[in-house]
């Protein structure tokens, strides 16, 4: 266990933590490769995010970021099925080629990662709009807030998605 006393660093912060990390990731996926994979984001993250300095309790300030792109990997996993098993219904000379398949997925995963930048109440607004068709008084009346709150929160996501064009 690092000298708490001492400031830590990225090189003490790796070198330290992320064997245990590692071990902590496979025991939940089963999957080594899997776990490599997202150690490694939850590094990036963090050193994309925070001062590394900052940090009182490495693995517990681990634990939450991990699991927080734990969380992340499983939907986009259940967001790949879904799309795959409905991909399975489709007769085969309407079935996209798996170059086209490959794209969708690519697609899907930057609109899942877009969507999970934006704060809850835009993220369900923007749902409520773009999947269910409601109506912004709809959305006003299910959020409980004013309809000006969701023509801001719409404009917040229909920014995001420029922003994921560019």
């Amino acid at each position: 266990m690092p000298d708490q006393a001492s400031p830590l660093n990225v090189e003490t912060l790796y070198c330290d933590h992320h064997s245990w990390l590692l071990g902590w990731l496979r025991h939940r996926l089963g999957n080594p490769f899997d776990a490599a994979d997202l150690a490694h984001d939850t590094f990036a993250r963090i050193l994309a995010g925070r001062r590394v300095e900052d940090i009182k309790e490495p693995r517990a300030y681990l634990t939450t970021v991990a699991r927080g792109i734990l969380i992340n990997w499983y939907e986009r996993k259940a967001l790949e099925r879904a799309y795959l098993e409905a991909l399975a219904l489709l007769p085969e000379p309407e079935a996209p080629s798996p170059e086209h398949r490959q794209m969708v997925l690519e697609t899907l995963h930057q609109i899942d990662a877009m969507l999970d930048t934006l704060p809850a109440r835009v993220r369900r607004a923007f749902l409520m709009s773009q999947i269910e068709g409601l109506r912004y008084e709809d959305i006003a009346a299910r959020l409980g807030c004013s309809l000006i709150s969701v023509k801001r929160y719409m404009k917040q996501a229909f920014l995001q998605c420029l922003a994921l064009l560019d």
